[in-house]
């Protein structure tokens, strides 16, 4: 049944609704019509009854003297009137000289009215409607009938037509059905083979969607959305790893330089120890990248562990004071901290990452005292980190925390532009924000994490998302 068409099947499935419906109102209309002309039938017995009873309580008349065709004759009906013996007492001429009634249908009929709904007489299928009366001095049974051909007839006339008239109406319903269903599939058809042409190639391919607001229509505005998505996804991933390739390309260059220069003709101690110390900050550089590019792919992955902890700000900052102090001494810049006893719910090792590469741009790429400080607010702590250089371009900040976006599009800047991005992936997956804040001379990059009271679901880079074991 599956491998049959989709139109094939709504039309089959149509066609038996069809049939079903038609079934059921030809089967009403058969037995209303029944049901009517039964009862017209049976009215008229009772009238007809009823004016035989007035004209045999006349004794000058009697119905062996009535008009031809007023009651007699096989098509307008016949009356018999028999004795409290069951012998004929009168009856329309045309008539066999038999009681119409057998004698349990007598012995009912003198008690009160009775109907026959079908009986025969002369070879022929009546109805029978008889009722006693008192005429003339005697018990009575006035018996009055009339043939049931004219209503068969008119059942079996309406039953051919059924038969007949049913099928050619299913059938011409069923083709409506299957150009109703090819016309209303005929889009999806469309949809389908402009699907089954695009490629990794041409992602900025669209499917055909008709101007109908429709389910069809919607679906395909739907699927249009989808693969916009794809596409900016598979450009993202293109754009990443043109980027990667790009990043790792320069330091293996300047190392195998390095290396090729060792090799040469003689060098001092001076000359090689400046080569090594060169081939160490290469070296360095590659597995900072590595590391970023690891991490990133692993959030992206949904599987970075949060092991969130109570920890106090202020020591969180001594602890990257420490780590970049002499660092900052070295380039002339100082490097000042203010916790101010404050308590954050976060993941030590990561939150101290995120700052660290927050220091670290603001040690290489800004000027004059590099801060950080944290304000309370009233569901949240802001962390700063604050330098005194030329700021963030305008143009740039709205795309400061993209992967690989630097504000010097000349790669000839250090760094790979993934601490920003790091950054921010590590600040959401603890249900905060960050963002950059200009101040008049140099740049403010602002962490606002949840407190306690105002922390929600964080976002799913947890430990149970971890993937199962191969």
């Amino acid at each position: 049944m599956n491998r049959i068409p989709l139109r094939i099947r709504l039309t089959l499935i149509f066609a038996t609704a069809m049939a079903v419906v038609l079934a059921a109102t030809g089967f009403l209309l058969y037995n209303h019509l029944a049901a009517s002309l039964d009862r017209t039938l049976d009215q008229s017995l009772r009238a007809r009854a009823a004016d035989v009873a007035a004209l045999v309580a006349q004794a000058d008349t009697g119905l062996s003297d009535s008009r031809p065709g007023s009651y007699g004759g096989p098509g307008n009906g016949f009356a018999q009137v028999l004795d409290g013996n069951g012998r004929i007492f009168d009856q329309t001429p045309g008539l066999p000289q038999d009681p119409l009634l057998t004698p349990a249908q007598l012995a009912r009929a003198r008690r009160a009215p009775l109907l026959v709904r079908s009986a025969r007489s002369a070879g022929d299928e009546v109805r029978l409607f008889a009722s006693p009366s008192d005429a003339q001095g005697q018990h009575l049974v006035i018996v009055v009938g009339a043939p049931l051909g004219l209503r068969d007839e008119a059942l079996s006339g309406l039953r051919d037509e059924l038969l007949v008239g049913g099928p050619i109406a299913l059938l011409i319903a069923s083709l409506i059905g299957y150009l109703v269903a090819a016309g209303a599939l005929r889009p999806v058809e469309r949809m389908r083979m402009r699907a089954s042409a695009i490629s990794d190639r041409d992602l900025a391919e669209r499917l055909p969607v008709s101007g109908a607001r429709d389910e069809i229509g919607r679906l395909g505005e739907t699927l249009n959305a989808m693969l916009e998505r794809i596409e900016g996804g598979v450009n993202r991933e293109r754009g990443f790893l043109a980027d990667a390739s790009h990043e790792l390309r320069t330091p293996l260059s300047l190392l195998r330089a390095e290396v090729e220069l060792a090799l040469e003709a003689p060098h001092t101690n001076d000359e090689l120890l400046l080569a090594l110390r060169s081939i160490g900050e290469e070296a360095d550089r590659l597995s900072q990248l590595a590391d970023d590019l690891l991490l990133l792919n692993r959030i992206d992955d949904g599987v970075l562990p949060l092991r969130t902890e109570a920890i106090l700000v202020h020591e969180l900052f001594d602890g990257i004071a420490t780590r970049f102090q002499r660092r900052a001494e070295e380039m002339g810049r100082h490097l000042e901290v203010d916790g101010r006893r404050l308590t954050v719910i976060a993941d030590s090792l990561r939150l101290g990452q995120a700052l660290g590469n927050l220091v670290e741009n603001a040690l290489r790429h800004g000027a004059g005292t590099v801060r950080l400080f944290a304000v309370e607010r009233e569901m949240s702590i802001e962390i700063h980190v604050t330098d005194e250089g030329d700021g963030i371009p305008t143009e740039f900040a709205p795309k400061a925390f993209e992967r690989f976006s630097r504000a010097n599009e000349a790669r000839s800047s250090p760094g790979a532009g993934l601490g920003l991005a790091i950054v921010k992936a590590i600040t959401e997956a603890h249900g905060g924000t960050v963002a950059t804040a200009n101040e008049s001379e140099g740049a403010d990059i602002v962490l606002t994490l949840p407190t306690d009271e105002a922390r929600g679901p964080v976002k799913a880079f947890v430990e149970h998302r971890r993937r199962p074991p191969p």
